[in-house]
């Protein structure tokens, strides 16, 4: 039972070059010897019109190179702070009695991944065709096509584990409607068809420049009861789902909270596997303003270290509101005891008066803890 330690984590960056070359050059990073699971390219086209163009070239270049085993592929429309274009990579190292298939839906690739732990989705890079269609009707698109996904691969929609939420201009408005209201109200209605006694799955939502609605996700159906997923709250935070409506913005029929916890792990044996959400200076459901980006970095640091307790972090990715706050950030960053791969990007997060958000990757062994909910 290995799962929790065989995948692994790379991040990739381009600085020189057309887009083309830029790419090329991080494919080259990718380990030929390994099975690859998701691969996120992150850059910033002019348009959405470049940002199609651009997806494509990936496309093709990906299909190319992984020779009929092309993993989850996408492309998100941020600006990198350290490069000009930036690769994340979600790799496997596989043991005995691991079986990998690459399928496709819809033109849209995916993995599935079985072992003696169970069954494992890695499925995204899911979009509507119509960029310019609203975020609700882009989201109820989306859904519809995962939806479909997993019932023809007998994933119930409650074994959703991790999901990552790109929203394209979170934070803007069409008439009355919030962007980040609108996708929170689609993504409740598919939620609502399914109880979620497990707890909702560890998510992101951000913003992006351009690209519409993008959703990525990670699904997983334990095999025996050593397997299990367990939701971890954070006892600094209200869990997102609980929020007051006076936290939430508006939307013309209703507004709904943002279906996700904190935190989610994989536990196989005696190992587990953490999920940390898109994570924020917010105490309470209050967010901490007025206090610079050192505090708001601070915070936000000592709220993973809530989630994932004497586990340890693989991987961080940081969304910084400004850029000029990404010297800084890094400076600060950098005095942690850690020595993992990290990303820096420039986007828009969920509230206004938050200057940075942090997701993350940690790996442990089993643990209970006081902040599972139960």
């Amino acid at each position: 039972m290995t799962f929790c330690n065989n995948i692994k984590y790379a991040i990739y960056t381009a600085s020189e070059g057309s887009f083309e070359e830029k790419a090329d050059q991080l494919i080259a990073c990718l380990p030929v010897d390994k099975p690859l699971l998701r691969l996120t390219f992150f850059g910033m086209p002019k348009s959405n019109e470049q940002f199609v163009e651009r997806r494509e070239i990936l496309n093709r270049k990906i299909e190319a190179f992984a020779n009929n085993s092309e993993p989850v592929l996408s492309y998100v429309c941020q600006p990198p702070l350290s490069g000009k274009l930036v690769l994340e990579a979600h790799y496997y190292e596989p043991e005995a009695g691991d079986a990998i298939s690459y399928r496709r839906f819809r033109n849209f690739p995916y993995v599935v991944l079985e072992n003696s732990c169970g069954r494992f989705l890695f499925a995204g890079g899911f979009h509507g065709d119509v960029l310019n269609q609203s975020v609700l009707q882009q989201s109820d698109t989306i859904f519809t096509l995962i939806d479909a996904l997993l019932k023809q691969e007998q994933f119930p929609i409650n074994s959703i584990v991790r999901q990552w939420n790109y929203i394209e201009k979170i934070t803007s408005f069409d008439g009355d409607d919030q962007h980040y209201q609108m996708f929170n109200n689609a993504r409740s209605a598919f939620y609502n068809q399914t109880a979620w006694e497990q707890g909702y799955p560890a998510a992101t939502g951000i913003g992006t420049d351009w690209g519409g609605v993008l959703v990525d996700l990670d699904a997983f159906v334990p095999a025996s009861d050593a397997c299990y997923i367990t939701p971890i709250d954070n006892k600094l935070q209200v869990a997102a789902h609980a929020y007051s409506e006076k936290v939430l913005e508006a939307a013309q029929q209703h507004k709904s909270t943002p279906k996700f916890e904190r935190a989610k792990s994989i536990t196989c044996g005696n190992s587990r596997l953490i999920y940390i959400s898109g994570t924020a200076a917010i105490r309470g459901e209050e967010s901490l303003t007025g206090v610079g980006i050192e505090k708001q970095l601070h915070i936000t640091m000592e709220n993973i270290a809530e989630l994932i307790g004497d586990s340890q972090l693989q991987m961080l990715r940081v969304y910084l509101k400004d850029l000029k706050d990404y010297v800084k950030a890094e400076a600060l960053l950098s005095e942690y005891p850690f020595t993992i791969p990290v990303s820096y990007m420039c986007a828009d997060v969920c509230r206004d008066e938050l200057l940075i958000e942090i997701e993350g990757i940690a790996k442990g062994a089993a643990v209970k803890t006081d902040y599972i909910i139960n």
